[in-house]
């Protein structure tokens, strides 16, 4: 009869993801993950399975508390507001961040997708959803008046995602908020009719 688990899975697993988000996944180690999650190597691999594997879970808990949740709580407020208030809470996020860590899903981008067909497609599923996101958004703004019709909503939509992505990687070395508000700002502005 197998032994109870004597942690929470939410708890330690959030444990795994701040430390995959500060160090990235090369630079973790089991040792380090055990550390963090506050229990052995043995029930790592019993309750997550390999790193690799706690890597995914944890990502994927990252990106349901932050992405999906952004998302599906702005999308209900009028179209520049959603905008103006998703980019506000990206800013936010960068500028107070002392360890620099940026976005796990720009950060997964960057370290596994290039090497791993798995991460590459999450990655892929996930921009999609977040250009999905802006597109619905420029269109009702297009629509209400509030957002130009001078470029296409698919067009905007790639150039908020490129903006997302700009933001999240410069905060990782200049997380200076008239830096990043200014980039904000700046393609923001261009949407206005």
């Amino acid at each position: 009869m197998a032994r109870p688990r004597e942690f929470d899975d939410t708890t330690v697993l959030e444990a795994a993801m701040h430390c995959f988000w500060a160090q990235g996944y090369q630079a973790t180690s089991v040792r380090d993950l055990a550390d963090h999650m506050g229990i052995t190597g043995a029930s790592l691999y019993n309750a997550f399975g390999d790193k690799r594997s706690l890597y995914r879970k944890a990502l994927d808990h990252y990106l349901e508390q932050s992405v999906h949740d952004r998302v599906a709580r702005l999308g209900k407020l009028p179209p520049m507001q959603a905008l103006h208030a998703f980019f506000g809470e990206i800013v936010e996020r960068s500028a107070t961040d002392g360890k620099r860590r940026g976005c796990l899903l720009v950060n997964a981008a960057l370290e596994m997708a290039p090497y791993d067909e798995e991460f590459r497609d999450v990655v892929v599923q996930e921009m999609a959803m977040l250009e999905a996101f802006f597109q619905r958004c420029i269109t009702a703004g297009q629509a209400d008046g509030t957002i130009t019709t001078r470029q296409p909503a698919g067009a905007l939509a790639k150039l908020l995602l490129s903006l997302l992505l700009g933001v999240r990687v410069l905060a990782r070395t200049r997380p200076q908020r008239p830096v990043l508000q200014g980039a904000v700002d700046g393609a923001l502005g261009m949407l206005a009719a």
